[in-house]
């Protein structure tokens, strides 16, 4: 392992989206960032205000938008990111609209991060993309549409669908974003050893709760 063991807990966002995720459930995992400095936690929008009063040690507070579809209108898109910022959230990680990119309208989902990040103002805007459900040729337009938008990540997945983040797709997106853009890999990371491999292959974020259960277990 190549990387230091504090940065790729630092790259963590950490991570309770399960629909049965209880205020008990979020306390211990903002505890858990708050031990190793995580990134952040992400938790759902509903428990934002929670999260924000248990972070410390710089862990900020992340949601999901659109979760996990995706195929909201954009105008509740919109709305979920200004009611979850005003309730304390740092950074949004939001799904695009996979039935636009189907139909081949790529304009409309630049236009949808443009208006979501114009939303989130100085917030970090996280681009979810779900890869499992793109060709590589719809993937890099999504990576010209999230650097055109002015987002900060370009995400691989949700961790909802078939399957998730691979070596390949963050060394496709890491090729094909703009400078500003990072890259934001999720879904299936299992091991410190795994997130270390993605952080290598140019990840700047790692979606990865059991990164922090293995260290926390030792």
């Amino acid at each position: 392992m190549s990387l230091p063991l504090q940065k790729i807990l630092s790259s963590v966002d950490h991570t309770a989206l399960s629909r049965g995720a209880t205020k008990e459930d979020i306390m211990r995992l903002c505890d858990e960032a708050n031990q190793v400095s995580a990134a952040s936690v992400c938790v759902p929008p509903c428990y934002v205000s929670l999260a924000r009063q248990c972070v410390k040690n710089g862990v900020k507070v992340c949601t999901v938008i659109g979760f996990p579809h995706g195929y909201n209108t954009t105008e509740t898109k919109v709305f979920e990111t200004r009611d979850a910022i005003e309730k304390g959230a740092d950074e949004i990680d939001m799904v695009i609209c996979n039935n636009a990119v189907k139909n081949g309208d790529y304009a409309a989902v630049t236009e949808e991060i443009r208006r979501v990040k114009e939303a989130c103002g100085d917030k970090v805007l996280k681009v979810i993309v779900e890869t499992c459900l793109l060709t590589e040729e719809e993937k890099v337009a999504m990576c010209h549409a999230v650097t055109e938008a002015g987002a900060d990540f370009i995400k691989t997945s949700t961790g909802f669908e078939k399957s998730g983040a691979t070596i390949a797709d963050v060394k496709l997106f890491r090729a094909n974003v703009g400078a500003g853009v990072k890259v934001k890999a999720a879904g299936g990371i299992r091991s410190i050893e795994s997130a270390a491999e993605y952080l290598d292959a140019g990840a700047g974020r790692i979606g990865a709760s059991a990164v922090i259960k293995e260290y926390l277990k030792k």
